[in-house]
């Protein structure tokens, strides 16, 4: 190639990269300014609905209509504020205790009983809400895509498994990993900005936003499972709650409203009667035993083993996460049935099929390889299928070529210890719950939970549940939140 043609087919090139940058990038609804983005507004809603769906399998929705569509028809008011209003915006509350809210692309947020748990009024609701609304309106969820097209959530272990087998298995991940992705500081300091702009145009009082961050810096959280807590995907800016106050000056100066709601009776008759903390009736560990009271079975986990517990299945592995055992329901109207589907949708090469006893229940036992994302890969898997009444319950139990015959005893021993749960103290178990109580008199805080007969050693909790310090004074008529079983 000469030196002519050579420049001409760089300039060609060039032209490329420059057409392709520019059909790959968008005006972002807030800031007005071109940016790249390879996900169009179609497809960011497309995106957002296949998103929503998992997430809705994976973490159940709170069933209380009540407090649902309050959620829902609050957000909805908001989100026609905002930059974006022409979106299909949904508002959904997860059946999970963890302390969090999260957006996903195309306008669906979703709220923790977790979270709804904390808030105070209606105004720290509306910040929170106005928060989440900002992720999606400045696209920041969608440029975290653009920017990590490829990543899943899911068990080290499960890097080697093929997609095949992911899907079949179920589990914990979505089609893109960006939901639980860091924010960027400056993401979060504008939505955090355009939380106070929402709300406030709402007619709420956003310095009950700064309110809340400071309930949350009381918290320090650590879930443990397999939903991140607020801080953990939502980092905090310095000096956030005094830009959230400056901010909240600003706007409610333009607006010129002649006052600003805060609603804390409304919100609190509300959640009262929430469920608060772990619902032991969708499954809880106790002496190394996990216990299901509305399904009625239990199994034993392996000691030290980290447990998740999700309402579509329950997932236990190593602190290494180099075994992992998933439950779940099974495909399948028997257990030879759920065990031959199994295997044609996966492709399994099969070691051994057994039909076995399990205290007393029909199942059958497979070992297998299953084919890995790599050519000639493979993972040893053991599944055992268990008929209980009408169900077939599923094992999965799996680890590395190398690791799999020291870790199969294991797998064995919690599969083959499945039983029915008859024992009613395990069945009858209660979850706790919020209770709104009204002062009778002008006391502190801590004198207030004391007429309440709230334990001592709960006293801080409380009062962090509930926004205060101890030694507040509190008025008479006033509304706080006990917790009660």
């Amino acid at each position: 190639m000469n030196k002519k043609s050579f420049k001409k087919a760089g300039l060609i090139i060039l032209s490329i990269v420059l057409i392709a940058w520019l059909l790959s990038c968008a005006v972002n609804p807030v800031t007005g300014k071109r940016e790249f983005m390879l996900l169009t507004e179609g497809g960011e809603i497309q995106l957002g609905k296949n998103t929503d769906a998992q997430v809705v399998e994976m973490y159940g929705r709170y069933e209380n209509q009540q407090i649902g569509n309050y959620i829902n028809g609050l957000g909805k008011k908001m989100a026609k504020l905002s930059h974006r209003p022409n979106l299909n915006w949904e508002f959904k509350v997860l059946d999970s205790p963890v302390i969090n809210a999260f957006a996903v692309p195309g306008g669906f947020i979703y709220v923790t009983r977790g979270i709804l748990a904390y808030f105070n009024s209606e105004a720290e609701l509306a910040g929170v809400l106005g928060h989440e609304i900002g992720h999606v309106t400045a696209r920041h969820s969608a440029k975290q895509y653009s920017k990590t097209t490829v990543a899943q959530l899911g068990l080290a272990v499960g890097s080697e498994l093929s997609e095949t087998f992911r899907n079949y298995a179920g589990f914990a991940q979505f089609g893109v990993g960006m939901l639980f992705l860091k924010y960027s500081r400056d993401n979060e300091r504008q939505a955090d900005a355009l939380g106070v702009e929402y709300s406030s145009k709402s007619g709420f009082d956003a310095n009950h936003m700064a309110k809340f961050f400071g309930t949350l810096e009381r918290l320090h959280p650590s879930s443990g499972g397999s939903l991140p807590e607020w801080f953990s995907t939502h980092p905090n800016p310095p000096d956030r709650i005094n830009a959230v106050k400056r901010d909240t000056k600003k706007w409610q100066t333009k607006l010129q409203k002649p006052n600003y709601s805060v609603n804390t009776t409304n919100y609190l008759q509300k959640i009262n009667g929430m469920i608060y903390g772990k619902d032991p009736r969708q499954g809880y560990v106790e002496g190394n035993v996990f216990y299901h009271p509305q399904m009625k079975f239990q199994f034993p986990v392996p000691a030290s083993w980290q447990v998740n517990n999700t309402p579509s299945q329950v997932q236990m592995f190593t602190e290494k996460q180099d075994a992992v055992i998933i439950f779940s329901l099974g495909k399948g109207s028997t257990p030879k049935a759920a065990a031959d589907e199994f295997i044609a949708g996966t492709k399994a090469v099969v070691k051994s099929s057994n039909q076995i006893r399990v205290n007393g229940l029909s199942a059958q036992q497979v070992i297998s390889d299953v084919p890995g994302q790599q050519e000639g890969s493979s993972t040893p898997v053991i599944s055992t299928f268990i008929q209980m009444d009408s169900k077939v319950f599923v094992f999965h139990g799996f680890s590395s070529q190398a690791q799999f015959n020291t870790y199969l005893p294991i797998f064995k021993n919690t599969m083959n210890k499945f039983k029915k749960l008859t024992d009613r103290r395990k069945i009858n178990v209660k979850p706790a719950k919020l209770v709104i109580k009204k002062t009778t008199k002008r006391q502190t805080l801590r004198q207030a939970f004391s007429s309440f007969k709230v334990s001592s050693d709960k006293f801080e909790e409380m009062a962090v549940l509930n926004g205060r310090q101890l030694n507040d004074n509190i008025p008479k008529d006033t509304l706080l939140k006990i917790v009660v079983k």
